[in-house]
């Protein structure tokens, strides 16, 4: 028995599966709350499938990227129940996830996340699922112009588009169908851990070193985490009420933060 975790969007899942096959999955709206309901969610899916944690031969997990706490609370649930139980954990992408969902598509299939910061992160793979390949790896575009320009057009040959198409105005969609993109409707572009549990064991299969506890996220860029220095505008305009220092004044420089 397999369980399969993605926690790096607002919507979360998790899965349990023989061989890669879903015995049970569960998908809800988690918000920022991955690490309160991530637990729960599972021993729910056990108890659905009549099956105690202890019976776990394999963890899979979501890697990102997506939401930092989302990426975190996956992995850390994933890494500790691998070292509990001595069994292999193994991680794949986002995107990949998303793109697995068209495996049977014939052509390019490219998947998109809306990264923040008007920054977009863009795969491409191609399937079919027995012959699954990367075309190109996770890589992160400083706006939406950008990626279309890096985009190969699919009017000579079918290609589908999926992942964050909601985000998306109508214009660029227009531009999209325009290149002969076909877009995934929503419920073909829904993430779930069931598609995790079917890419995990198939690479799982394929062989190679699986060891508890070794998954490393994939961010793209590195995490703001901490007070941020002020746009350098908004600290000349501060620096202009201040007072001119006198000669009685003296200026101590603030301690390093290290």
């Amino acid at each position: 028995m397999e369980l399969a975790i993605d926690t790096v969007g607002p919507t979360a899942s998790v899965a349990l599966s023989v061989k890669g096959r879903i015995v049970a999955e569960f998908t809800w709206p988690a918000g920022r709350r991955h690490t309160a309901t991530l637990v729960p969610m599972i021993d729910q899916a056990c108890r659905l499938a009549q099956v105690e944690p202890q019976a776990l031969t394999a963890v899979f997990v979501d890697l990102g990227p997506g939401a930092y706490g989302g990426i975190r609370a996956g992995i850390a649930t994933a890494t500790a129940l691998a070292l509990a139980l001595t069994v292999p954990t193994l991680g794949v992408g986002r995107l990949e996830i998303e793109a697995y969902a068209h495996a049977a598509s014939p052509g390019d299939i490219a998947a998109v996340h809306a990264a923040g910061r008007d920054q977009w992160a863009l795969a491409r793979y191609r399937g079919p699922a027995g012959a699954w390949t990367e075309l190109s790896p996770p890589n992160l575009y400083p706006a939406w112009g950008a990626l279309l320009d890096a985009l190969p057009c699919a009017a000579e040959s079918p290609g589908l588009l999926t992942g964050d198409l909601d985000r998306l105005s109508d214009a660029d969609r227009s531009a999209l169908v325009a290149q002969g993109w076909v877009l995934a409707t929503p419920a073909a572009a829904l993430r779930r851990a069931g598609l995790l549990a079917e890419l995990g064991w198939n690479r799982l299969q394929a062989g190679g070193d699986f060891p508890p506890g070794r998954l490393d996220p994939i961010y793209l860029r590195e995490p703001a985490i901490g007070p941020q220095p002020p746009p350098l505008a908004q600290t000349e305009s501060q620096n202009e009420d201040l007072p001119a220092a006198t000669d009685s004044q003296h200026s101590v420089a603030p301690p390093s933060r290290k």
